[in-house]
């Protein structure tokens, strides 16, 4: 490898974890940030805006890097990213703003800013290394892109919650909850440094087309945004009759319509519908929606057992994530040295895929006495069988397509991923507060003198809280069986309700492993030319 294509790798390798890790670090620094800024009831909606944002814009960047130089899209990307990542970090610094309003608003807003430029950072990696290698080499480092995300997630919580609580004192006045937006601007200063010196212009081909679809690009926006606000939407409380519900699905469904329409007839579509006849890339986008579907229920609902049910410690909850992390980094880097030395992925993909339902089957016995251990050793298992479908899908999806349709190829491969996501987590939620809402609403729980039952039980729900109420009346009641049973019994349900969450994740996991059988496993070619 030439110290340009090193540098390049390296400058795009590092933009791709300040995205990756941008998730993480300011999750942890959000419960600071809502009571600073007085927002605590428009908390979701800082996660909403970014995730709408980055999702929308992924299949966008990748039409983008059909049309026009790499370095430059990737420049841009990194430089939006930079712009909002400031932005957020001065959110409420001038009281209200006109039209947008207070400081929460304004976070809102930024992090929307900070997501379009993290939707190029998630997309133009994996377009870029296609460009500098074959795929006959690719999977390797593809194989890098599975271990930033992994060490992004490993790393995320523990800064967000150092800088929190410790960076306050840097600059006087200056909350520490602010320096996990400043804290991208020295790492993204020099990954721009090193795109300006040494990165190649990555021009697309000479017939690509330079006309860009704004009307279709309008529609997607319009679609996708509706259908994230709606699975995003508080559904606990406002119900899915209700007209803001009802309004998104619309939007969804209106925006979906117009911009399949739009795509069959424009002459330069953001999707060209003809990828869809590619059995490669049809096939992929099928097990990646089902593989994004089964990725959140580690992410979310590990945690939430870990603290709700075992009633372990925030902290020993988030650490528990840091195995899931290094099996995902061990599992994506060895399949793509694997690509590397076979040229194949599919037998790759298949055996990941099957490590991932063994550890979904065995996380469906989760129960109220089991061993904090066993979830560490499950989540080691769990990440190397997520890892190598992170970078192999992609890699199959572009060696299986002409090179003027790679970045919008590789682009919609990673939109289906997070759409199913999304949706996956929506799904779950469901699940969750179907379960435990349902227990809640026994009698011998609601009748209860002075009972603390009356909470909204979603995705979100503080069952640890409850936990707490319940075990002070068990105390001060001497332990009075009543409320003994009634603590229990919502531990049981919290716990049967996860244990139904990796039933689920393993039929989804299942359905891709069937998806992935189909897949043509046409040998990696040697040469970027098709």
């Amino acid at each position: 490898m030439t110290k340009d294509k090193a540098l390049t790798l390296a400058a795009v390798l590092t933009a791709l974890f300040l995205g990756a890790l941008d998730q993480t670090i300011v999750a942890t620094a959000l419960p600071s940030i809502a009571r600073d800024l007085q927002g605590l009831s428009r908390y979701s909606l800082v996660a909403t805006a970014y995730l709408t944002a980055s999702t929308v814009f992924v299949p966008i960047y990748g039409k983008l890097a059909d049309m026009l130089s790499k370095k430059s899209i990737e420049f841009g990307a990194i430089t939006i990213f930079l712009i909002g990542s400031v932005l957020c970090g001065l959110a409420g610094i001038w009281g209200d703003l006109p039209i947008i309003g207070d400081g929460m608003n304004q976070l809102i807003l930024f992090r929307a800013i900070q997501g379009l430029g993290g939707a190029g950072l998630f997309s133009m990696a994996f377009i870029v290394i296609a460009d500098l290698f074959p795929p006959a080499e690719r999977g390797k480092y593809q194989g890098y892109i599975g271990a930033a995300f992994g060490i992004a997630s490993l790393l995320g919580p523990f800064f967000g919650g150092l800088l929190t609580d410790y960076a306050g004192g840097i600059i006087p006045g200056v909350e520490g909850w602010r320096w996990v937006f400043y804290v991208n601007i020295p790492f993204g200063a020099i990954a721009v440094y090193f795109i300006i010196r040494y990165m190649p212009k990555l021009l697309p081909e000479k017939d690509s087309s330079k006309y860009f679809d704004f009307r279709g690009a309008f529609y997607l926006t319009i679609g996708t945004g509706g259908l994230l606000l709606a699975l995003e939407s508080d559904k606990q409380k406002t119900g899915i009759t209700s007209p803001e519900f009802l309004i998104f699905v619309l939007l969804a469904i209106t925006g979906t319509l117009l911009f399949y329409f739009r795509s069959k007839k424009s002459p330069n579509p953001i999707i060209n519908l003809q990828l869809f006849q590619n059995s490669v890339f049809k096939v992929s986008v099928i097990a990646v929606i089902f593989l994004g579907m089964s990725f959140f229920s580690l992410t979310l609902f590990i945690p939430l057992y870990l603290t709700n049910v075992l009633g372990v410690s925030a902290t020993k909850a988030g650490i528990s994530l840091i195995p899931l992390s290094l099996g995902l980094v061990t599992g994506s880097t060895l399949a793509g040295k694997l690509s590397n030395k076979f040229r194949r992925v599919r037998t790759i993909i298949l055996f990941g895929i099957g490590i991932l339902m063994l550890a979904f089957g065995l996380l469906t016995t989760l129960s109220t006495d089991t061993d904090y251990y066993k979830v560490v050793i499950l989540m080691v298992i769990a990440g190397l069988g997520m890892g190598p479908t992170l970078p192999m899908f992609p890699l199959a999806v572009q060696n299986s397509v002409r090179r003027n349709v790679l970045g919008q190829a590789t682009g919609s491969t990673q939109f289906f991923r997070q759409i199913g996501g999304v949706t996956g987590a929506a799904i779950m939620g469901m699940i969750l507060a179907l379960t435990v809402s349902g227990i809640i609403q026994k009698p011998e729980i609601n009748k209860l003198e002075n009972s603390p039952i009356e909470i909204t039980v979603d995705k979100e729900t503080n069952i640890q809280e409850l936990r707490e109420k319940l075990d002070e009346r068990v105390s001060n009641t001497n332990n009075n069986p009543a409320y003994k049973d009634a603590l229990d019994t919502i531990i049981t349900a919290f716990s049967d309700a996860i244990s139904r969450i990796f039933l689920f994740s393993l039929i989804v996991s299942f359905l891709a492993s069937i998806a992935t059988f189909f897949l043509p496993d046409h040998e990696l070619r040697q040469t970027n030319d098709h």
